[in-house]
């Protein structure tokens, strides 16, 4: 498979490579990266043909804006195609020291602290910000996100900020996308549900699906995935490792969907990879390929902090893996019968 082969974004005018690069490593999500190796693993990127490049002002509290906007922005605008998100406010804390202590979620991250604000205001600021960051004077998709109530915490509150997305925030994306400044309104995902319930309140171009449809697991295929294709809406795909484990294998450390996988979750890995390893195919190559068999998928953007992982990443996805791979997958219900295939 092509790395770089385009495809278009839904219904908008953008095409996108079907392998990008997601930006979360470079906020030290999983471990702690310096400035020089995360240049360089944004220079291997560049260098290997890499032109899509997600980032959010949650990654390492703008870190991971502050070091991709650095790179890129020596690079030509035109050649390449750039994501964030809106939703939080990056502020300096009232107590710098005590910040510092309490953190937890990006320990070596910048020492901002955020609020969520989908208001209008709020979105207008995140943009502008997110621009500061960057370096740069536009940005090709922007994207609503964690709004969901696992980050929300409550029913209520999740309630509030929708309406404030819906009667505020939604303004300032669809005026930002008629003036040029943008040219296509996301939603990231990580749960399922998510993609229902903002079909139901507002006129998206993409959603951006960390979790549920990888390599592993594939439920949005029941409603959401249908969904989107008959409103023509385009997908990409974030967590396609699932934070890491149909990268590796079951390893030692290996993440499932952020965290320890259980025992009936490393089974059923396990299990794949034995598939894979019987058909001489990589678990990556795998993980990475599946995805962009279903028709409204553009493109998969698995994140990283060093340039050995982008070397992989793009052979992976060039790896040949025989149809037989995935009539196995599927004949030993490891992978959903209905799951696009060859």
């Amino acid at each position: 498979m092509d790395p770089f082969s385009q495809r278009p974004l839904g219904r908008t005018a953008l095409t996108l490579p079907q392998l990008g690069f997601g930006g979360a490593p470079l906020g030290n999500l999983f471990a702690a990266v310096g400035d020089a190796e995360a240049e360089a693993t944004m220079a291997a990127a560049w260098a290997q043909g890499v032109r899509y490049y997600d980032t959010s002002p949650w990654y390492g509290r703008g870190l991971s804006e502050r070091r991709m906007g650095s790179f890129l922005l020596n690079q030509p605008r035109a050649s390449l195609r750039l994501s964030t998100k809106v939703g939080r406010i990056l502020t300096a804390p009232a107590d710098p020291e005590a910040f510092a202590r309490t953190e937890r979620f990006w320990p070596e991250g910048l020492k901002f602290e955020h609020h969520y604000d989908y208001s209008y205001g709020g979105v207008m600021r995140s943009y502008e910000d997110s621009l500061q960051r960057l370096g740069m004077n536009r940005i090709d998709m922007l994207l609503i996100h964690d709004l969901d109530l696992a980050n929300m915490g409550s029913e209520a509150l999740l309630a509030a900020h929708l309406t404030q997305l819906a009667t505020g925030g939604m303004r300032a994306l669809t005026e930002l996308k008629a003036h040029g400044l943008i040219g296509a309104i996301g939603a990231g995902v990580n749960r399922v549900g998510t993609i229902e319930r903002f079909l139901g309140l507002l006129d998206l171009d993409f959603f951006l699906v960390a979790l549920p449809y990888t390599l592993a697991e594939q439920p949005v295929l029941d409603v959401e995935f249908p969904l989107c294709q008959a409103r023509g809406i385009g997908i990409v795909i974030g967590g396609v490792f699932a934070s890491g484990i149909l990268a590796t294998g079951v390893v030692p450390g290996a993440r499932y969907n952020y965290h320890e996988p259980s025992p009936a979750e490393a089974e059923h890995v396990s299990r794949i990879a034995a598939v894979c390893a019987s058909h001489g195919v990589p678990l990556a190559a795998a993980a990475l390929q599946f995805p962009l068999h279903h028709p409204q998928v553009a493109s998969v953007i698995p994140g990283a902090f060093q340039p050995v992982q982008i070397e992989r990443n793009i052979a992976a996805m060039r790896h040949p893996i025989p149809d037989a791979l995935w009539a196995d997958l599927k004949g030993l219900g490891l992978l959903r019968a209905d799951a696009p295939t060859p």
